[in-house]
Formats: C-alpha cells, structure tokens, sequence
C-alpha cells in the first residue's frame, strides 16, 4: 500500500472507535487512510512516550489493506473492521514478538495467537503492536512515559496499552489486571479503563501472574469504545478453567441503552480513603454534590481491609508458581523487586493461600447487600493524578479490593488533580453485572455532561 496523504484525516487519530466504525462504514475514510494517520502519530510521539516494544508500519498497512479488500469484495467485514487496536505485550501474537517485559524472552516468537487475538483478527481488526509492560506484568515499570506530562509514570503494568490510547496512537487497546493494572493507568493518562468480571474474557496464550485474579482488561476513549472490544474479546474458552458456556455479554448493546430508571450510585468510604489527595477528595465531594438525589454515601466495614493482605498472598503464591522457570534459570536478570515477590510467594502458607480464596466468598456476600439497593459503588480510581517519576507505577489502593473479589470496575477521566492532570473516578459494579455497569457508567457521563460545574 503506497502512503496516503493524511491531512485530511488528521481527525482519525483522536476519534473514537466508533466514530471510525460510523466512518468507515459509511466510505467517507478508508481503512489505509486511517492506519496513515495512526502511523503518523505514532512516529511523531513513540520517540518521547515510548508506547511501543513492537510497532511495524509495514504490517499497519498490510493489515489495513485487508480490511479493504474484505469490505470491496463484499464479505462481511467484521464488528471491528478496519479499527486499530494495540495488544500488551504479555499477550501471545504469533506474526508478532512478544517478549512480556523481560530481557530474558527477548525475540520470543509464539508459536500460535492467544484465544483474544484470533478473536481481534475474526472481527477485522488491525493489531498495530504490542505495548509496553512492566517486567512480567508485575512492578518494575518499562520505559514509557505519561503523554500528559513525561517526567511522571504512566501507571502500570498495562503501561504502553493506556499512554498510547491518551497520545492518539491508537483508538483501543487491551491490557491485563491481576491488582490494577487497568484502572491505574487508565487514570493516570485519563482515558476510560474497563476491567471486566474474572472469567468473562479468556486468557489463554497470556502470561500468568495468579489464575485467581489476572483479568483482561481494556481502554478506549469512551464507554462505547470499551464495550464494543469488550463484546468482541468476551466469551467461553474450553482451555482457560475460568470461563463459562454462558450467553453473551451484549456488552455494546446495553452500555448505549437507556437504563429503565434512574441509577442509584453509593459512594464508598473504604480503608483507603483517607490515602486520597486532597484534590482528589474534593473531586469526588463535587461530584457525590453534583449527583444530588442519585447518590448516597456509605462506609464499608474495616473488615475489608485484609483484602490486601488476601489479594498479595494470591498473587505472590501465583508469581512463584507462574514466573518459576524466570527465577530459576535466569535469576539474575531480574530486578530486584521481581526476585523478591517471588521468593516472598515461595513462602506463602497453604493455609494462608486457601484462606484468602476463602474469604472472597464471605466479601462478596457483604457487598451484595450494597448491590442489591446500589446500582455501582463509586470510589477514586486511584489516589490522585500520577505521580513524578519513572522508577514506580503508582498505588493501586482503590483497586486491590476489587480485584480480590473478581469485581468488574470502569474508571472514567472525569476527575483533575493538584496540577491539572487526569483522575479517574471508578464505578464497581457486581459480579457478572458488566453491561450493566457500562450502562450506569455512560449515564454518569452524559449527566456530568449537562452539570459542567459538578466536574
């Protein structure tokens, strides 16, 4: 494909995923036209953001002119048909590295895609790369830097998968959660954030952190955007034990309808929330003030605290289990924070480890009375905006007890920080109740909308 002027669709790169599917089914932008654009930027903005471990403009466009040909020849073009979607690079791609943050798998070339990937191909989408993670999707960060401001992080592990979103390299993309490595990024570069339920996106062909937590997880600029990948990656993988033969989702179609009633938002007062910035206290007091009669306030028990403690034992035991063959081969080209999760996983009890999977029965049936009068819990996304620095991906305080408990979560840019930067504010909602939380999500933008002072 020869390269395409890209001026007059200079647009492209800061659309949203649905308004290029709007566009490109309409014919008023091509597939070519639109990968021109995304190439653009990324070339501009990849020297000083460093999104990418991945990035080939030559398989863009390859991409991109399949999905033309499809659309000309009339074959149905797929539910993503020309829409670039960038993949962390824990995510197995077989025409693609993927090397999981580690020098240790650097060139590493699986042999087939993970389960979401041939999912993205059969929808038509265009994979533009893989993004930056934190070493083995843990916390030593990589080498992107925050669009919004360099000298700050990211957030992490889904580190390039968010900064390439908030710098218009691409519409979506998708990263992994296993404590918050979704929601915290999405915040930090103040784009929407979507971590579903544990179970609903399959996970094979992705490295594993702890079955009991690692999620997939998405971004995109809007509600929208997020349900639409979201309905295209969800569904029952027979290898992935997690998953279930269920119906789907219909994430896409219940996110953009009109909720039957007015959504009941509980704002949570949790072990955390005195750890909040200031600013980011005072976003969510105006919002709670904006929300009026639609929101309430409550404090959830001290209880719920040990869900750190419940939430590292799983993870670290995972790790020790997971990332063993890294320890004991390669040791030394760890860093230090690496080695020393696994060895603290090494040690994790049994008993230990079988009461923190316990437990999550017991949290999950207290925070069903809040959902059975509460149609989402709304809490920061994450302390405040990012903080300076590049050695640590921030505090994901206002995730752990959500991803303990398999909770889906959205976190949407509508908070500001001391110095001007993005916030997130996170909708919980229960288990298994995704499209219904995109719903109530997509209300509380539209509402925010109409009051530009609550925000």
């Amino acid at each position: 494909m020869s390269k395409l002027p890209v001026s007059r669709f200079a647009w492209a790169a800061d659309a949203t995923a649905s308004l290029l599917l709007d566009k490109l089914g309409s014919g008023q932008v091509r597939a070519g036209e639109v990968a021109e654009v995304i190439i653009e930027r990324t070339e501009a903005r990849e020297p000083e953001i460093g999104a990418y471990s991945f990035f080939d403009p030559g398989m863009v466009r390859a991409q991109a002119k399949e999905a033309e040909k499809r659309r000309m020849m009339g074959h149905p073009p797929g539910v993503l048909n020309g829409v670039p979607v960038a993949i962390k690079d824990i995510v197995d791609t077989a025409d693609m590295p993927t090397e999981n943050g580690t020098t240790i798998d650097a060139g590493r070339r699986p042999k087939r895609d993970a389960t979401i990937v041939s999912r993205l191909r059969a929808a038509g989408a265009v994979i533009t790369g893989k993004t930056v993670t934190a070493e083995l999707a843990f916390l030593h960060p990589g080498k992107t830097r925050n669009p919004h401001d360099l000298t700050r992080t990211p957030g992490g592990s889904s580190s390039g998968s968010a900064a390439a979103v908030a710098a218009g390299m691409v519409p979506l993309a998708i990263g992994t959660q296993t404590n918050g490595s979704v929601i915290r990024p999405a915040s930090f570069c103040g784009v929407v954030g979507f971590k579903p339920s544990h179970g609903l996106i399959p996970r094979t062909g992705i490295l594993s952190i702890s079955r009991e937590l690692d999620t997939v997880g998405v971004f995109g600029r809007s509600v929208e955007d997020v349900a639409l990948l979201g309905d295209v990656l969800a569904g029952y993988d027979p290898v992935d034990p997690d998953t279930a033969p269920v119906a789907a989702p219909e994430l896409h179609r219940i996110a953009t309808s009109k909720p039957p009633v007015r959504p009941d938002l509980v704002v949570a007062e949790t072990y955390v929330s005195d750890r909040a910035e200031p600013a980011t206290r005072q976003g969510l007091e105006e919002l709670t003030k904006a929300l009026g009669e639609a929101a309430s306030t409550v404090k959830l028990a001290e209880s719920f605290a040990e869900a750190h403690v419940f939430l590292r034992n799983l993870m670290l035991a995972g790790m020790a289990r997971s990332l063993a063959h890294y320890y004991d081969h390669a040791k030394e080209r760890l860093s230090p924070k690496m080695q020393a999760a696994i060895e603290e996983g090494r040690a994790v009890k049994a008993v230990d480890f079988i009461k923190a999977r316990d437990w999550r029965v017991a949290f999950l049936n207290a925070l069903d009375q809040v959902f059975h009068r509460f149609d989402a819990i709304v809490t920061p996304a994450a302390i405040g905006e990012a903080p300076v620095g590049l050695e640590s991906t921030g505090d994901p305080a206002f995730c752990t007890l959500w991803s303990y408990c398999g909770l889906p979560a959205v976190t949407l840019p509508l908070l500001e920080g001391a110095n001007g930067l993005p916030v997130g504010v996170q909708l919980v909602g229960r288990p298994g109740g995704d499209a219904r939380l995109l719903r109530t999500a997509r209300w509380l933008t539209e509402f925010l909308a109409k009051e530009p002072a609550a925000a």
